[in-house]
C-alpha cells in the first residue's frame, strides 16, 4: 500500500515573524492544525511556502522541521529547487531529500524554458533523476510560477512507467487535460492531486486521488469531507463543491496574506508578513472578506453534521 494517501495535502504556508524570520512555533501549530483536521499529508516547500523567497537553508530547515513535527502522523513532501541551472536543481534536490522526507516534489517549469519543447524537457529529466537516490520517490508539481508548464499526458505516462514517481499536483484547471492523465497513469502508483476547487468532484469521479489547493489554507476539512464522502452522499457533496468553488474565489485576493490572515484568526499565527506580497494590500473590506468566509465555513460545517 502506497504511502501517498488519497485525500487533503495542504500546500503548506511558511509562517514569519514582522522581523522576517521563519517562526517555528507558528509552524509547529499549522503543522498540528493541518492533522487536526484530517489531511492525508503535507506538501512543504512549495510555492505557497514562498519557496522562490527562501534561501536553500531556510528550505532545508522548514523541510526537516515539518517532517520532525508530523512525527510520522502523515508523510510530508517538499519541493525546494527553484534555481535555472540543472547541476543547481540537483544540488538543491538532493538537499532537501537529505531531510528525510517522504518525496521529492520536481518542479515541472524547471525542467525546460518556456519556449522549449518537451524533447528538451524530457532530456532534462532523465539528467535530474539519475543524479538523486534510486530509491527516492519523486512526484511533480505544476507551478504556475514564473511560469506554468503542463506536463501532457504522453510525459506523464512515461513518468509513471519509471516506477520513481508517486505524486502529481495538477494545476492545468482542465477537466479533459485531467482525464487523459488519469488514463494514462492508471495501473501505475502515480497519483494526481487537484488543486482546482471547481474541477475537483469531477475529478475525484474519475480517479483523482484527491486534493492539494491553497484553499486547503481556509477550511482543509470541507476537503476532507469531500474527498472521504462524495459517493457516499452525493447530493451534500455536489453541494458542497460549489460552495468551495465560490469560496475559492477568495484566492483572487491577496493571497498568501489572506490565508495568513485565516490563520491568524484561527490563533495558529500571530503575523501576516508575507515576503512575496506587501500585507497592507490586505485591507480592511479584504479582512472583512476573510472574516465572513470563516464564518459561512462555520456553517457549512454544521450543516454537513445534519
Amino acid at each position: 500500500m502506497s504511502k501517498f494517501n488519497d485525500g487533503v495535502w495542504p500546500v503548506m504556508l511558511t509562517p514569519f515573524t514582522d522581523d522576517n524570520e521563519v517562526d517555528y512555533e507558528a509552524l509547529g501549530k499549522l503543522v498540528d492544525w493541518y492533522i487536526e483536521n484530517g489531511v492525508a499529508g503535507l506538501f512543504a516547500d512549495c510555492q505557497s511556502s514562498e519557496m522562490f523567497y527562501l534561501s536553500l537553508e531556510e528550505r532545508i530547515k522548514i523541510a526537516q522541521f515539518v517532517k520532525k513535527q508530523s512525527d510520522g502522523r502523515v508523510p510530508v513532501v517538499a519541493s525546494g529547487h527553484i534555481s535555472d541551472k540543472l547541476e543547481d536543481q540537483i544540488n538543491e534536490l538532493n538537499a532537501v531529500a537529505a531531510t528525510g522526507v517522504d518525496a521529492v516534489i520536481l518542479i515541472s517549469n524547471r525542467l525546460a524554458k518556456e519556449d522549449e519543447d518537451d524533447t528538451v524537457w524530457l532530456e532534462n529529466l532523465k539528467k535530474i533523476i539519475q543524479e538523486l537516490p534510486e530509491n527516492l520517490p519523486l512526484g511533480f508539481y505544476e507551478c504556475p510560477y514564473p511560469y506554468k508548464r503542463i506536463i501532457s499526458p504522453e510525459l506523464l505516462k512515461w513518468c509513471a512507467e519509471t516506477g520513481r514517481f508517486y505524486f502529481i499536483k495538477d494545476t492545468s484547471c482542465d477537466l479533459n487535460n485531467m482525464e487523459q492523465k488519469l488514463k494514462a497513469i492508471k495501473g501505475s502508483h502515480l497519483k494526481l492531486f487537484n488543486a482546482n476547487s471547481s474541477t475537483l468532484l469531477e475529478t475525484l469521479q474519475m480517479g483523482a486521488a484527491g486534493f492539494s489547493g491553497v484553499m486547503a489554507n481556509f477550511h482543509p476539512d470541507l476537503y476532507v469531507w469531500l474527498c472521504r464522502n462524495y459517493k457516499k452522499y452525493p447530493e451534500k457533496a455536489r453541494k458542497l463543491a460549489d460552495f468551495l468553488t465560490l469560496a475559492s474565489m477568495i484566492e483572487r485576493q491577496v493571497y498568501p496574506v489572506n490565508a495568513k490572515y485565516a490563520q491568524l484568526k484561527y490563533g495558529n499565527f500571530q503575523s501576516i508578513y508575507t515576503r512575496t506580497k506587501n500585507m497592507d494590500l490586505l485591507n480592511k473590506t479584504a479582512k472583512l472578506e476573510v472574516d465572513q468566509l470563516l464564518e459561512f465555513t462555520d456553517f457549512i460545517r454544521e450543516w454537513l453534521k445534519k
